[in-house]
């Protein structure tokens, strides 16, 4: 029993002071988290490239998962997709049954120069995905108020909502085949968009 203890008193004496300078193995933490100032660093898909908001907004990249998750569930009355037109929204569904999508993958958004801002997304099968290209757009209007003033005086307040607005899909492919053709890039840049 007591050779037990020594080697647990070892251990923590050898150990502690490793966890106090914020080292995980040999990973130290620098790496891990990114510093003051500095962008966080997301994970790449060999296929999409970069995963995150890239240069869009905060609130463009939700709208855009919540698009994105919208499709993958395979229900109509979604709240993510209440701004697909229904014959759309249909026709997106029956391709994305090709590949029965079981999750996403979402990144590297972008402004496009008409106002709009694009996300490459990625849908994930068991056997197959699709790649395709996300456009939203924040849309704004004009609210008048009840009060007789503000009618008077014309004044009236701007409010606005995002609003998807098209989602390009390349046709299915075997997720093997997407990641021999990722591998035999040697530049491994990002997904290539459709404009």
């Amino acid at each position: 029993m007591r050779i037990v203890s020594v080697i647990c008193l070892f251990f923590l004496t050898v150990f502690a002071p490793a966890q106090e300078n914020g080292f995980r193995g040999s990973i130290p933490e620098e790496l891990l988290r990114p510093g003051y100032g500095e962008s966080p660093r997301y994970p790449i898909d060999t296929v999409i490239g970069e995963l995150g908001r890239g240069e869009a907004s905060d609130a463009a990249y939700l709208f855009a998962n919540s698009v994105a998750a919208g499709f993958v569930s395979g229900e109509m009355g979604h709240s993510g997709l209440r701004t697909v037109n229904a014959a759309l929204r249909e026709n997106y569904f029956s391709v994305l049954r090709t590949i029965e999508p079981g999750g996403y993958r979402l990144g590297s958004g972008r402004e496009e120069a008409d106002g709009s801002v694009s996300f490459l997304v990625r849908f994930l099968g068991r056997e197959k995905g699709i790649t395709g290209e996300l456009f939203i757009r924040f849309v704004t209007r004009q609210v008048r108020g009840e009060d007789p003033a503000e009618i008077a005086g014309m004044e009236a307040a701007m409010t606005g909502n995002w609003v998807f607005e098209d989602l390009l899909l390349e046709e299915a492919r075997s997720r093997d085949e997407q990641q021999r053709e990722s591998l035999q890039r040697f530049d491994f840049s990002p997904y290539e968009r459709f404009f």
